[in-house]
């Protein structure tokens, strides 16, 4: 091994380099922080107070200790999340959150909310203890391994832009989809998760009887209380393994949500989805907006180093959670590839939507 004391560095690369790899670990840590202000209540009593408050009066709000909430609050403002009014002195700042702070932080609806991430971190970050054997054997786990918490983040993530566009703004960009729901059709969501996408059509569209699959059990149990709590009678959620997906052509219309990419066998599921959609049906294919290479991904997309850490801790993982698994991970699917995979189990129609998405590619595909 090459003793590393005995290579020449340039002092200021050295100096740089070192100051790349701990803002790497800022950010590791201002993710921890973000996760306890949403946990603990934080932004949400910010932007109630309507105005920047002092910590002593946001310890009050929140019914926290002071002296935790203003170290917490001191990490946040020095990453230029929260506002800060420093004229009163040190230790009476007045910290806010700006209106974009609101809709990301402190607004769990809002199209642009953040916090679903943030609400599972802790799960991602004990990933890290099974990655050394993952490694090794090159087998990852799959989502029940980040517990009943992980299935709560994943919902909290897409959910809240699901709910501002999915009905009046991705439903409409499919050709003649909205009527056929109106009449009645069958509807399958393979990789329902916690059901929101499942329930929202379900009760948009009456007349249509909708299925969810998914293969984790803290996101069907969650899927299944939810949907008693809505009243929905229309929707059912089903594990596959124990109530396969039909293979006769009667299914109208197919939803995946950002799932390809962590399953196992994603070639298996396409030719399983091409089985099961009937001659005039269609599938929606909505995943992670991959490139061609490594290069365009980090040229095109600034959260690419984020993408393949989490892909390496979450969704490549589950890609690899079995032996024989093909491990697309999480910008593993670009348009290049869902074409492929189309055609070779049969599709002949593959069109990209016109729908606009920070993170995710839109498709419509067809026999």
């Amino acid at each position: 091994m090459t003793d590393a004391t005995m290579v020449e560095t340039d002092p200021d690369k050295l100096k740089m380099f070192g100051f790349n790899v701990f803002t790497q670990l800022s950010g590791a840590v201002t993710a921890g922080m973000i996760h306890l202000g949403d946990r603990l209540g934080l932004f949400t009593a910010l932007a109630d107070a309507g105005t920047a408050i002092t910590t002593i009066e946001l310890a009050e709000r929140t019914g926290l200790s002071e002296r935790w909430v203003r170290e917490w609050a001191y990490n946040q403002a020095a990453a230029r999340l929260l506002d800060v009014d420093d004229t009163a002195g040190a230790g009476n700042e007045k910290f806010g959150l700006s209106p974009e702070g609101v809709a990301v932080l402190a607004s769990p609806d809002h199209p642009a909310s953040g916090t679903g991430m943030f609400h599972r971190f802790p799960q991602t970050m004990a990933a890290l203890d099974l990655m050394p054997e993952s490694f090794r054997t090159g087998v990852g786990h799959d989502y029940d391994s980040h517990g009943h918490e992980g299935a709560v983040g994943i919902e909290r993530s897409f959910e809240p832009w699901n709910k501002a566009h999915l009905i009046p703004t991705v439903l409409p960009s499919l050709d003649g989809i909205i009527e056929r729901l109106h009449t009645g059709i069958t509807v399958v969501d393979i990789g329902c998760g916690a059901g929101g996408a499942v329930l929202m059509m379900a009760e948009a569209f009456p007349h249509s009887t909708f299925v969810g699959y998914d293969i984790s059990q803290h996101a069907l149990d969650r899927a299944e209380s939810r949907r008693v709590e809505s009243g929905v009678k229309n929707a059912r959620f089903v594990d596959p393994r124990i109530d396969p997906l039909p293979t006769d052509q009667s299914v109208d219309f197919v939803t995946t949500f950002d799932c390809i990419h962590d399953m196992s066998h994603p070639t298996q599921m396409v030719e399983a989805i091409r089985s099961a959609l009937a001659a005039d049906g269609t599938w929606l294919l909505v995943d992670i907006k991959g490139r061609d290479t490594f290069t365009d991904n980090v040229e095109q997309n600034p959260m690419a180093a984020l993408m393949y850490g989490i892909s390496v801790l979450s969704c490549m993982s589950s890609a690899l959670s079995e032996p024989d698994g093909e491990g697309l991970g999480t910008l593993g699917l670009p348009e290049s590839k869902a074409r492929e995979m189309s055609g070779a189990a049969g599709f002949s129609q593959f069109r990209t939507l016109d729908v606009k998405h920070n993170l995710n590619a839109f498709y419509e595909i067809r026999p």
